[in-house]
């Protein structure tokens, strides 16, 4: 399957993803392709997946045809390889603060010449296929994969425009909450210092061809966002779409 997220988001649509957070259930994933969703994301900084159920949800996300991200725990060599070989169509990197962390990113998960990824290609990143040319899999693996630096402080923000900067960054990806907390606002989204910041990191992607987007689960938020120029986002959750269709229904059904 390829993935054609960067192809699209180039041609200016924009892209509206969900993060899964608890559900570990493959089928999760063609759910949620099936729900309209264009990729998701899967929490492996918060939430408590092992590799295994990564593996399974990824697989079956790569048979229903929806790019499936990872927000990775923390910048290592075996956790970006592990989920680049389960056929991550790309990672997500939280709290990301400086070029050095973003460029580690870009080395772990990219083929050389531009990184330093590790080469097995009969693995699940491949669909075990037999890729023919391995040096133009590789081409094409680095052109298609989607890396984001998560941009959650304030020194994210300043840092932004050395991380966009770096070859192999496609995109700098807001973490509302945390940017927040770490300005002393936690939750003051209408906060002008806020809006500031939010304004400069789309500003940051604009000028360098590159892209930006947040996680928030109001949808109206959400578009006022991408009025703004923000064309890569996630709406809501696993956890929040069931419980808010539940608590819709049962609040119809217990009169």
């Amino acid at each position: 399957m390829s993935n054609n997220l960067k192809v699209r988001l180039k041609n200016g649509e924009n892209i509206m993803g969900t993060m899964i957070t608890v559900f570990d259930s493959p089928e999760i994933a063609k759910i949620l392709k099936v729900c309209g969703f264009d990729y998701f994301i899967i929490d492996c900084e918060h939430g408590a997946y092992n590799y295994s159920s990564v593996a399974t949800i990824l697989a079956v996300a790569r048979e229903a045809g929806i790019p499936g991200i990872v927000r990775i725990p923390e910048i290592k060599r075996e956790v970006v390889l592990k989920y680049m070989e389960m056929g991550a169509a790309g990672l997500l990197l939280p709290n990301t603060e400086t070029a050095e962390q973003a460029q580690l990113l870009v080395e772990y998960s990219k083929y050389a010449p531009l990184g330093n990824r590790g080469v097995s290609l009969l693995r699940p990143h491949t669909g075990f296929e037999n890729v023919g040319n391995a040096v133009e899999y590789m081409k094409k693996a680095n052109k298609e994969t989607v890396l984001m630096v998560q941009i959650e402080s304030l020194k994210g923000v300043e840092n932004v425009g050395k991380m966009l900067d770096i070859e192999g960054i496609d995109a700098a990806f807001m973490g509302p909450n945390d940017l927040s907390q770490s300005m002393g606002i936690l939750g003051q989204f209408d906060h002008p210092d806020f809006i500031a910041a939010i304004d400069h990191v789309i500003l940051s992607a604009k000028q360098r061809g590159k892209y930006s987007g947040t996680h928030l689960t109001s949808a109206d938020a959400i578009l006022s966002w991408m009025d703004k120029g923000m064309s890569l986002n996630l709406w809501s959750n696993d956890v929040v779409h069931l419980m808010n269709g539940a608590k819709a229904g049962l609040a119809k059904l217990k009169k």
